[in-house]
This record gives structure tokens, sequence and C-alpha cells, in this order.
């Protein structure tokens, strides 16, 4: 299955890039697409457990599973005043 990885604020700043695109095998959840994209920029890897998933711009948890064409957004804390 084919889909797309988008990357916001620190995170798109250490891949050095917003947008990839991963094969992963059918029965991949948003926690295989995590894993793909942090392979490809170990950098990443220290942000999951603060990390917020989206599939298909709908909140989700790292267990849901992906379908081929989905798009997976992970989006760090946001902090501010």
């Amino acid at each position: 299955m084919r889909i797309t990885i988008r990357l916001f604020a620190k995170l798109r700043d250490l891949a050095g890039a917003a947008e990839s695109r991963h094969e992963v095998a059918e029965g991949a959840t948003v926690e295989t697409a995590w894993q793909a994209v942090s392979r490809d920029c170990p950098a990443l890897a220290p942000y999951r457990p603060s990390l917020a998933a989206a599939v298909n711009a709908d909140y989700a948890r790292f267990t849901t599973a992906l379908s081929d064409g989905d798009e997976v957004a992970f989006l760090p804390p946001v902090s501010g005043g």
C-alpha cells in the first residue's frame, strides 16, 4: 500500500520535508507509518511519546489501520500563550 506521511512544526524541520510517501504492507497501522518515517530520520524517534496523529484529517490512535492512499499526519504538541 502507498501512503503519504505529513509532518508538522519541529518534525518537519528535523526531517527537512513536510511530506513523504511510503510503501507499507497490508495491515499497516499509524504506528507502522511512524516507524517508517522515523527509520528514514532517526532524529524524529524521541518525539513519539508526545505526538498526536491523524488519518485523512481525522485524529487517530496509533493502532488505527491504514488503507491504500491514506494520508497520515504527525503533529507535535503545541506550546504558546
